[in-house]
């Protein structure tokens, strides 16, 4: 099979067994270097999606896709709003809420919450509240029952479980011939849930729609919350949607609402890359100083084939494809091995936990106790042909400064 001179000789260069012992050493030194780099580039790249996609699912199984209020204040007119948005393209659910702050007393336990009125029955269309009950359920949530589902930590501070009474005081004063009072109104906790989410858990509550209603004084809803079929679509859904509505309605959509948390991701993620990208630059760097050592090794050899009429071109070449090689072997272990651990993160780090008896993120200190990974192929093909560019450039020196030997001065003493 035919072959090209420079590839033959780069090639037999790679696979020869070198006098100089150290080269061979600084050699593999080099493919260790930049696999190890892309192989924690991967993982650690692949883990960041999986937490971000975690987050992302927890997050939105409370705050709605879309959200649609009025500039005015409550939507009265929420039912019909309500069967206008379902017509709208890539809307798959509609549900109407009352939102509210207020302080919840249980004994001498006094803590801030987030009070959220709905329908038990529509609410299940736009969030995953009711897959994340402990004990109790929404259905339980009748109105003029005055009932109430706290979140899992905020019921852990109030001491409060199923069955236990509450008291929710509002902003909202009362003027009486005895004075200005607040306006308080006691609840049966009839539910606890887990979102695995601090903000959520710590400070949200939820009531029946017309309790809310009755407690905050609110005529007709806050708003209504909408889920899109597709959530990266939302900007899209929520723009068909305000185009509708008109501009008396703040329409807005969770890539507005949370824009400075998946922004701080993103951008941890970048300085992530950035920083494990340098474990790559220290294997380029050796190619370089592996080639320059090679190339004092085989001056004589340089000079022999420079007088059978080989060009400097030519041995450029010659350089190039072995250094090209020892880049590529190291890119292709470090993918390889980078895919293998990204895949197997949820399994091995469980593994290791078991055999050294530790524990990397605690469930009394992280609400995210496991390690997940998702591998996008994007980043794999983005680092692995970034990392093969970088060894390939760092073959250039090496290469031209073997081009530059002279026959004459490197025969000389041989």
């Amino acid at each position: 099979m035919f072959r090209p001179l420079e590839l033959s000789i780069g090639l037999r260069y790679t696979r020869a067994r070198r006098r100089n012992h150290f080269v061979s050493f600084i050699t593999l030194i080099s493919i260790l270097g930049i696999a190890l780099g892309v192989t924690a580039l991967i993982t650690v790249l692949s883990v960041m999606n999986g937490f971000e996609r975690e987050l992302q699912s927890r997050i939105l199984g409370f705050a709605s896709d879309v959200t649609v209020r009025s500039f005015d204040g409550g939507l009265q007119n929420w039912q019909a709003l309500e069967k206008d948005i379902k017509k709208v393209h890539g809307v798959v659910g509609v549900a109407p809420f009352v939102q509210g702050e207020a302080m919840i007393t249980a004994g001498r336990a006094v803590s801030g919450a987030v009070l959220r009125g709905i329908l038990p029955q529509q609410e299940g269309a736009v969030s995953r509240v009711g897959k994340d009950m402990v004990t109790g359920s929404l259905q339980a949530l009748e109105p003029g029952k005055f009932r109430i589902v706290l979140g899992k930590d905020l019921a852990a501070y109030l001491g409060a479980s199923v069955g236990d009474h509450v008291t929710v005081i509002t902003p909202d004063a009362t003027v009486t011939p005895a004075g200005v009072l607040p306006r308080f109104r006691r609840f049966t906790v009839v539910g606890i849930f887990s979102a695995g989410m601090y903000q959520y858990d710590r400070s949200m509550a939820f009531l029946n729609l017309r309790d809310a209603a009755r407690l905050f004084q609110v005529d007709g809803v806050t708003g209504l919350r909408i889920k899109v079929a597709k959530v990266m679509q939302s900007p899209e859904v929520s723009a068909r949607i305000r185009a509708m509505l008109g501009p008396n309605y703040w329409v807005t959509d969770w890539t507005q609402e949370n824009a400075n948390f998946f922004h701080a991701v993103q951008t941890e993620k970048i300085a992530m890359f950035v920083i494990l990208f340098l474990i790559v630059a220290v294997g380029v760097f050796n190619i370089v100083s592996t080639l320059v050592m090679v190339v004092n090794d085989k001056q004589a050899d340089i000079a022999i084939l420079r007088t059978l009429g080989m060009s400097p071109g030519q041995i450029m070449r010659i350089f190039i494809v072995q250094g090209t090689l020892i880049g590529l072997i190291g890119v292709l272990v470090g993918v390889g091995g980078g895919v293998a651990l990204s895949l197997n993160v949820e399994t091995i780090v469980p593994a290791i936990e078991k055999a050294f008896h530790v524990q990397f993120l605690s469930p009394q200190v992280y609400y995210i106790s496991q390690l997940p990974s998702h591998l996008e192929w994007g980043d794999v093909w983005h680092i692995g042909v970034i990392a093969f560019v970088l060894t390939v450039l760092a073959t250039i020196y090496p290469a031209r400064r073997a081009a530059r030997t002279r026959p004459a001065e490197a025969l000389r003493y041989e």
